[in-house]
């Protein structure tokens, strides 16, 4: 394989944005007449709710190469977001391009926005699967390098138009605002840098769950040496108070809140230490996950909002360490309260190392955990009763 292999979409679900369930496939390239069976073209898609039913749009290439020249934008409909969804029989009329952004306005006018090497935008039928108006394209936007994955969403009476641009030699992601979702929009900034990793594509989407903003993109972490596999990834967004968008730091931990009791994934960082590493368990299986490495006395990791429930009186820890090392568990700051510190003796394969609770502590909490002494490789920590 030495490009794009995406032959469906699946659904993924989750109430607490911590712990997911594949809900399965719900459209494939093997099921829609119209796609090209061999192009595993099922690029970005997106999903709308509306007049009661989920609106799911998706781009391929079609089996009609003579009228249509590169990808067009088909539409599924379902009465639950998991399916199942009954594609229409042929793709939206008037519309060649990728990456749909389907946005749906206070007043309720639907529209269609998609990349064709420049943007477009159109406004959407009340039937949300044919356009109502011609495509307009988007301008005032950066006219050198590529852009691509338009994402719109609204906030205090501002249009923010999101995409991926490659300004230098990787996509970053940058936005746009207006007073009108149809334009013309104004270049405001960054949202995330190039990856410092070299991976080249970075889409988004973001959204608002329970009064905070998500901003959701992927990253090659899976697949470090061929940035075609793409993984999810999710981190908070904020504002500032005129309305910008505050630069988001990638972190690996997410977003959702975990409980003490679970294995508590320290790979999965918000914060570290310049010179912690993170490693594959194995480097054979990346599926298996990662680890930290913590090089020397006084290197750190944080990791935010782990929920201490009553009664929890032992911490675990999977380790090894080259030396006798000492692993120090702190809540709210690095010199912040006590929760425990475990002695991981001298070990070269991984093994489960526990001790009492120093401080009891309860709410969410975020921890951080430290080399007091020595070198060590952590895999997670977990709090029993």
């Amino acid at each position: 394989m030495e490009w794009f292999n995406m032959a469906d979409y699946h659904v993924f679900s989750s109430a607490n944005l911590t712990d997911w369930q594949d809900q399965g496939a719900i459209v494939s390239q093997d099921e829609v007449d119209w796609v090209n069976p061999d192009s595993y073209s099922m690029w970005a898609p997106d999903c709308v709710f509306e007049n009661g039913k989920y609106y799911f749009y998706f781009p391929s290439r079609s089996k009609d190469t003579v009228n249509i020249k590169g990808f067009t934008i088909g539409v599924a409909v379902a009465d639950k977001p998991e399916g199942p969804f009954v594609v229409e029989d042929k793709p939206i009329e008037g519309v060649i391009g990728i990456d749909p952004n389907v946005f749906i306005d206070k007043d309720g006018k639907a529209y269609l926005y998609w990349s064709s090497q420049k943007f477009y935008v159109a406004r959407l039928k009340g039937n949300m699967k044919e356009l109502a108006t011609e495509p307009v394209e988007i301008s005032n936007l950066p006219q050198e390098g590529l852009k691509e994955g338009p994402f719109i969403f609204e906030r205090n009476g501002t249009y923010y138009l999101t995409y991926p641009h490659v300004a230098n030699k990787t996509e970053r992601l940058e936005y746009a605002t207006s007073q009108n979702p149809m334009g013309p929009f104004e270049v405001k900034g960054v949202i995330m840098d190039e990856s410092p990793t070299g991976c080249w594509t970075n889409h988004q989407s973001i959204v608002n769950f329970e009064g905070q903003w998500y901003l959701f993109y992927h990253h090659n972490d899976y697949s470090p040496d061929f940035d075609k596999l793409r993984s999810i990834r999710a981190d908070s967004l904020f504002f500032n108070k005129d309305g910008s968008i505050q630069k988001v730091e990638p972190t690996l931990r997410g977003v959702g809140v975990v409980n003490a009791t679970d294995k508590i994934q320290l790979d999965r960082y918000s914060d570290k230490s310049d010179e912690v590493a993170i490693e594959f368990n194995d480097s054979e299986n990346t599926f298996e996950g990662w680890h930290a490495i913590f090089p020397e006395k006084g290197k750190w990791i944080r990791f935010n909002e782990v929920n201490f429930s009553k009664g929890l009186k032992t911490i675990k820890v999977k380790a090894i360490s080259e030396n006798n090392g000492i692993l120090e568990v702190r809540s709210e700051g690095k010199n912040g309260k006590l929760v425990a510190e475990i002695n991981i003796p001298k070990n070269s394969k991984w093994k489960i190392f526990s001790t009492d609770i120093s401080n009891y502590i309860s709410g969410n909490r975020d921890l951080y955990i430290t080399s007091k002494q020595g070198a060590m490789k952590i895999d997670w920590i977990q709090f029993y009763k």
